[in-house]
């Protein structure tokens, strides 16, 4: 996986934070550097760790299904481009200001678990985990960070549209693994 192609996932990835902490400057009521700051560690730092748990996990597995695996990244990608797509067009989510441990941790949480199945897939793909890693949590921070900003500022009228786009890209990043695999590109 190149450089450009590992932007763009990590990219597609941070959407769901990006939302979420734009939420969370548009509920807070005066925003300060350590809100930003708090919500990158968080959802970064989850982001960051659930692609290495993914991995490691599917190293087990990697071996097995060697021959299917651009077909696994493509459905995991899609599944999670999918449903990242679904929510897009769904209800408005509630959140207030309360930047807890607990409210956090469970938003970085709920926030990452696409990110999981992305390291799940990398582990069929032979990618360098620590560079996707890093890379993953440093976008992931930035926009996030960003997102509370932008929250602020902008309100909540460009959730929808950046998890439509994160969905968009996870689902395109998918065709062209698939599509590599097959030999096709």
């Amino acid at each position: 996986m190149s450089i450009a192609e590992l932007f763009v996932l990590a990219v597609g990835l941070s959407m769901d934070a990006f939302a979420v902490s734009i939420c969370k400057g548009l509920s807070l009521k005066k925003i300060s550097f350590q809100h930003m700051a708090a919500a990158g560690v968080w959802f970064g730092g989850f982001q960051a760790l659930m692609p290495a748990i993914g991995y490691f996990l599917g190293s087990f597995f990697a071996d097995m299904v060697t021959k299917c695996a651009h077909w696994i990244a493509f459905v995991l990608l899609l599944f999670i481009g999918g449903n990242m797509i679904k929510e897009s067009f769904g209800k408005e989510e509630e959140l207030d200001g309360n930047m807890t441990v607990k409210v956090m941790l469970l938003l970085a949480v709920a926030t990452s678990i696409d990110a999981l199945a992305v390291g799940v897939s990398f582990a069929f793909l032979k990618v360098n985990i620590v560079l996707a890693v890093m890379f993953i949590g440093i976008v992931t921070f930035v926009c996030s960070a960003v997102g509370v900003k932008i929250g602020s500022i902008f309100g909540s009228k460009y959730k929808a549209k950046a998890e439509l786009a994160g969905g968009i890209i996870l689902i395109l990043i998918g065709m062209k693994i698939l599509l590599d695999g097959l030999g096709i590109l």
